[in-house]
């Protein structure tokens, strides 16, 4: 500290640089720190090293809202055509959302795909024709039973607190591959059963939470970034502007100190500056063939939107995307079948299955399949006994979700329920084994991978979670 002219006050060395020779000292600080900072976000997104080979370099995570009937789609219960109608034989569930009937057989019949001869119903022709593809695994385990804390388990380990999303804690370890683009980008995501929170960066450094592209709400065709133009004509201007801008704000911070969502907003400017020329031709699919387009099913009436998002989402991962999310989420689409499960299922299928199916063969055809993890989750599954007369409710104690590519096994099955589908009799996983395992496919050590928070180290998978290594392809 310096004594000041009137030996009352302290001036600290910044503030003296601030007022010495009409501030040019201040000035020259300014920019070391603005010179330091900017270094600090490229170090914060640069592309790193994982902590050994990876199995995957990207994830596409399609997520399927409100609750995939795992008795419906990949796990089959003979036992429920059996016994319909009658009461259940053992005992339910004693955490549950709503009180259940009696034992409801499924609408649809299931049928051998593959060499594999994994067994897939009605609801997924498509899916099921790649199934030599895919792990399916039956006996995924959750401890929340509503659609919020489901939601959230899934995408960030945590039901009840604010924990930094799967997305986030992958760009966070590994960074980006195109400093043009988001490394972490979510395609019309819901506002609603944790909204924001499923792709957001907690207490992350905000750089690390996902690019949303529109909403629930928005038919995917509509779906744009928010605030992003192509670029204009007049750049150097445009460049003037957002210096000016950031210079503003690097004095905010000087002045007040730390603050990470300016510091974010800052970089944001400055991707967003880079994102004008690249983001807009990424987006456009306009160059894709009709063949390719047919893959996906656009056009083709049910298919089209969520056939656009899965190409949509193709293109992010092959332009260097690390991280993308392609969700079937509500309001405009949603998989929670209290009632009349056969319409609220088969409506839905009909939309996804296609699309999902031609994801999986064109990353496969353009060499992309081998080292991009495709993984589709819901955040529980539905009872095996009847809600009211023809729905089933929400079901936590085992559901299915599957992986495909990016280090996978491919053509197995993981672990097993009882015949009706209520619990896990073999090989139990928890939503941190799942996370575990993602981490490990992109080369991370899950337990190797923390953020010093609030005094203690945090991780995805907290103080549990193993990977699955008997579903690695080695």
């Amino acid at each position: 500290m310096f004594a000041s002219s009137t030996g009352s006050q302290t001036t600290s060395r910044r503030q003296a640089l601030q007022e010495i020779a009409c501030g040019f000292g201040g000035l020259g600080l300014l920019d070391l720190l603005n010179t330091e900072r900017q270094a600090h976000g490229a170090t914060l997104l640069r592309r790193r090293d994982s902590h050994y080979p990876a199995h995957a370099k990207r994830v596409i995570f399609v997520f399927i809202h409100g609750g995939l009937s795992h008795v419906d789609s990949f796990d089959p219960k003979p036992k429920l055509e059996e016994l319909d109608g009658q009461p259940v034989p053992i005992e339910k569930p004693k955490f549950n959302f709503a009180s259940t009937g009696n034992i409801l057989k499924s609408p649809w019949k299931f049928h051998h795909y593959g060499e594999s001869g994994i067994e897939v119903s009605d609801l997924f022709p498509h899916i099921g024709s790649t199934i030599d593809d895919i792990c399916v695994i039956r006996s995924m385990h959750g401890n929340q039973v509503a659609h919020g804390g489901a939601t959230l388990l899934l995408h960030t380990g945590d039901g009840v607190l604010i924990r930094p999303s799967m997305g986030a804690w992958v760009l966070y370890g590994l960074g980006t591959e195109n400093q043009n683009l988001p490394g972490f980008i979510t395609i019309t995501p819901s506002s609603y059963h944790g909204g924001s929170q499923n792709y957001g960066a907690a207490f992350l450094p905000a750089v690390f939470q996902g690019t949303r592209i529109g909403d629930g709400n928005t038919a995917p065709e509509n779906a744009k970034m928010s605030n992003l133009a192509p670029a204009q004509k007049q750049q150097v201007l445009q460049r003037l502007q957002l210096d000016m801008l950031r210079r503003q704000n690097e004095r905010a911070l000087q002045r007040d100190g730390h603050d990470a969502r300016l510091e974010a907003r800052i970089e944001s400017f400055e991707l967003a500056f880079r994102m004008q020329m690249s983001a807009p031709e990424v987006m456009d699919t306009s160059d894709e063939t009709a063949e390719t387009e047919s893959l996906y099913g656009i056009g083709e009436g049910p298919t089209d939107d969520f056939g656009r998002q899965c190409l949509l989402a193709r293109r992010l991962s092959e332009a260097g995307v690390r991280f993308v999310q392609v969700n079937h989420s509500y309001p405009r689409n949603y998989w929670d079948a209290h009632g009349n499960l056969k319409s609220n299922h088969q409506s839905n299928a009909k939309k996804v299955d296609k699309p999902i199916a031609g994801l999986i063969r064109d990353l496969k055809r353009r060499g992309l399949h081998d080292d991009t993890l495709v993984i589709l989750g819901t955040e529980f599954g539905r009872t095996p006994a009847a809600q009211g007369k023809n729905g089933r409710d929400h079901h936590p104690h085992a559901f299915t979700m599957w992986m495909s590519g990016g280090g996978i096994k491919s053509g197995t099955v993981y672990g097993a329920t009882d015949e009706f589908g209520y619990y896990v009799t073999e090989n139990k996983v928890r939503m941190r084994d799942f996370h575990a395992t993602v981490l490990h496919l992109m080369g991370i050590d899950h337990e190797r991978l923390t953020f010093r928070h609030s005094g203690r180290d945090f991780r995805l998978t907290d103080v549990e979670g193993s990977v699955l290594h008997d579903i690695l392809a080695s």
